[in-house]
């Protein structure tokens, strides 16, 4: 068998065609390695939208100005705003008294140490026994308390006032100041009718803010309340005066005054005695108590005005207590459905509601259904204007007073004696009013009813034994137990005498009725059901 062998053309062609496939695939792997590169690429992110451009200066320059003035009135106010701490004994009594759901009136007017404070009652079922103190677990005999509040200097050599129901039985008082100086205190003398207290740390050119004038607050105006709501020192809050002249809500001790100034600055506990300021800088009040539901700060916050704090503290630095005057008459504000019975046109001033025997009110000629409309030449504008004017007098102090009588002006001078503090004989005002009208079950006032309802011997009339729901004495606020002692103007003595004096009303005509209730005297303006 033979060998053949390649020519030597065939041979260089082949290694041309390996070169040629060699290059062909070379290339093919190139171009598949650079679409895979390009594939395997991350896509690269957008960029982000410039955002919009913050407001100038220009363009809230009203709102910087306030807030500068803000930040200004707060380091002005702030050095002067000290915290209080107290150590304090009560007894086991006082103690089990605390714990009451009956006691919530804020004042106790009888300091004599029997008695609980029944502002800081209030506090403790309101608000968890944290507002003014905050006690431990009470035990039997003497308990040692350590309570919390605040308070402000009002004068460069150490005045500073706080609330009564802050310091009540302190035996040891200490105040913190804004730079961390722990001073002692001591207690120059408290009221607890107006719950106010001085205490005093000695110094000089201490940081301090002064008394302003609380008459020329507006509603809506700013103010703010400084403090240390809950422990949290020197904190301040920003709101508005959202009312004036507010009463006493509780009804207990009916000689405290009202006239609050209510806020919205946030008042929390432990802002007890703390100021509450104006814009420029001057305490118009000084913070004293809350109102809600839930123990916090719900918008209504109180504080005495300074009307009323500037000659109380006055006198305490003076004297060391205050001597209240008083006339021993119940008053209430002049409603517009009351005023046509008093035979005047406006709804103003303040009327006498009951005068007790023997007091300087019946000394000096004054009636039931007297309208009050100036002291010592000064318009009263209603009965709570008319009770501070009054009870920021000296006993011994003669006011003359012009009253509307029957719609005729009667000038009677008063003089003025020592509030009884063990007694009921007061001059207290009740703002309160309902929209009256008609449907009573009613009965004679027996021994019994009087025993039962603790009416004294003077009061006479029918007693109240059903009111119908909806009904004109439903609408006017009328309850059972209450006693009608006039009809109209006239006196009644029993229940026989007001069905006559109620059915002689003609029909569609309003009526008006004087009752007597353990928490004061007022008068009542029955409408007819209307349909």
């Amino acid at each position: 068998m033979k060998n053949w062998a390649k020519p030597n053309w065939i041979k260089q062609c082949q290694a041309v065609l390996n070169r040629r496939l060699l290059i062909a695939v070379a290339a093919a792997g190139m171009v598949f390695s650079i679409g895979a590169y390009e594939f395997n690429i991350p896509v690269k992110a957008a960029e982000p939208a410039a955002s919009a451009p913050a407001l100038d200066d220009a363009n809230v320059s009203a709102l910087i100005s306030l807030d500068k003035a803000m930040e200004a009135l707060a380091a002005h106010v702030t050095p002067a705003i000290v915290n209080v701490t107290v150590v304090a004994k009560k007894s086991a009594g006082q103690a089990n008294s605390d714990d009451s759901a009956d006691n919530n009136s804020p004042n106790n007017s009888d300091n004599n140490g029997d008695d609980s404070n029944e502002l800081q009652q209030f506090f403790n079922k309101q608000f968890g026994q944290r507002f003014g103190r905050q006690f431990g677990q009470m035990r039997p005999g003497p308990q040692i308390e350590h309570g919390l509040g605040s308070g402000v200097i009002i004068s460069p050599d150490g005045y500073i006032v706080t609330n009564n129901h802050v310091i009540d039985g302190a035996v040891d008082i200490r105040v913190t100041m804004t730079d961390r100086r722990i001073l002692p205190a001591k207690l120059i003398g408290s009221d607890p009718l107006t719950d106010l207290a001085v205490i005093k740390i000695e110094g000089s050119n201490l940081p301090s803010v002064p008394l302003g004038d609380s008459t020329q607050l507006h509603p809506g105006q700013t103010v703010l309340a400084f403090g240390n709501p809950l422990g949290f020192r020197f904190t301040v809050t920003r709101g508005i005066v959202s009312a004036l002249n507010r009463p006493n809500p509780f009804a207990a001790d009916r000689r405290a005054p009202g006239e609050f100034i209510q806020t919205d600055a946030a008042i929390n506990p432990g802002n007890s005695g703390g100021p509450l300021v104006n814009a420029h800088g001057e305490v118009v009040g000084i913070n004293t108590f809350l109102v809600s539901e839930t123990g916090g700060f719900s918008g209504m916050g109180f504080a005495i005005p300074a009307q009323i704090v500037k000659p109380t503290v006055d006198t305490l630095i003076k004297y060391g207590k205050v001597d209240h005057g008083y006339i021993g008459v119940g008053i209430s504000d002049v409603t517009p459905d009351e005023a046509q019975f008093f035979h005047v046109n406006n709804a103003t001033g303040a009327v006498v509601t009951q005068v007790e025997p023997s007091s300087p009110g019946a000394k000096a000629g004054l009636k039931v259904g007297d309208i009050i409309t100036e002291v010592n030449g000064k318009t009263v504008a209603d009965a709570g204007a008319l009770q501070v004017e009054v009870g920021q007098r000296k006993p011994g102090t003669t006011l003359h007073l012009t009253a509307m009588r029957d719609g005729k002006s009667v000038d009677l001078p008063v003089t003025l004696e020592a509030m009884n503090k063990g007694g009921s004989d007061n001059l207290s005002a009740d703002a309160g009013h309902g929209k009256p009208r008609w449907g009573l079950g009613l009965a004679d006032l027996t021994p019994e009813l009087r025993q039962q309802l603790q009416a004294s011997d003077e009061v006479h009339g029918a007693v109240i034994e059903r009111v119908t729901p909806g009904s004109p004495a439903d609408n006017a606020g009328l309850q059972q137990g209450d006693v009608i002692t006039e009809v109209n103007r006239q006196p009644v003595s029993s229940a026989a005498d007001v069905q006559k004096a109620l059915g002689s009303v003609s029909k569609d005509s309003t009526a008006l009725v004087l009752v007597w209730t353990n928490a004061g005297v007022t008068f009542r303006v029955l409408h007819p059901t209307q349909g």
